[in-house]
């Protein structure tokens, strides 16, 4: 394997890392938001 193939193929890689980590941080940030609403709802 040509080294940029395997450079290419590991930064690929880092950035699916990245973005995974990023939509499970972004889908907790949903969660705690829709909690926090439904206990604004229920105190009305």
């Amino acid at each position: 394997m040509k080294p940029i193939t395997l450079l290419l193929a590991l930064l690929t890689l880092a950035a699916c890392e990245t973005m995974e980590g990023f939509g499970r941080d972004v889908e907790q940030a949903g969660e705690e938001i829709t909690e926090e609403s439904v206990e604004t709802q229920a105190g009305m």
